[in-house]
């Protein structure tokens, strides 16, 4: 997810001058962008070489690491912000990983493929796993280790005993509040400990 109207409308969720950890940053656009108009510092993390190097060449400050070893050498409350944005649905242990986000950070912001988008439950009547802009692999060669769903997010949230701040879609960059369960290929959450 690298579209410029992505990247601002997250972006918009991180309180200016934020100190942020960005988890599996990816290429590091979306720190980039926070520094540069945010006036926002902090780290990226990375697992994959060529990404890690896409950072270092954008001037990110990244650290190559396995997110599902766990976020152990962060204190808690070491960022102001902690993001996730098209992670949580690579992690062996996405719960895990979640409680770390609230952990680490006095706001978690997470973004993720929403499966329930009607394309997706179209495909599904139909017999077969979808194939979109936003899940764009066949189920036989994803890199994601499962799906989940706005509402199972706001189920999981509750669970872990989280205050959601913000909730929306996103839709080929344009925001979604009315219906996002249905109408959004991508789920948005702003979120801290409740």
């Amino acid at each position: 997810m690298s579209d410029r109207a992505t990247l601002q409308s997250i972006a918009r969720l991180v309180p200016p001058g934020s100190r942020v950890l960005d988890l599996g940053c990816g290429d590091g656009a979306l720190l980039d962008l926070l520094k540069r108009e945010h006036g926002c510092s902090g780290y990226g993390v990375e697992i994959a070489d060529a990404n890690v190097l896409a950072c270092v060449k954008r001037g990110v400050d990244v650290i190559q690491l396995n997110l599902d070893e766990g976020l152990s050498m962060f204190g808690d409350d070491s960022f102001d912000v902690v993001l996730q944005i098209d992670t949580l649905q690579h992690l062996r242990n996405a719960e895990t990983m979640l409680r770390e986000t609230a952990r680490v950070g006095k706001l978690g912001i997470v973004a993720f493929p929403n499966f329930a988008h009607w394309p997706n439950r179209l495909s599904i009547v139909r017999g077969r796993m979808p194939v979109t802009k936003r899940l764009p692999y066949q189920w036989y060669d994803t890199p994601n280790i499962r799906v989940g769903t706005f509402k199972d997010f706001e189920v999981l949230a509750t669970r872990n005993r989280l205050a959601i701040l913000d909730a929306f879609g996103l839709q080929e960059g344009r925001e979604v509040r009315r219906l996002p369960n249905l109408l959004a290929g991508t789920a948005v959450f702003k979120f801290e400990r409740g």
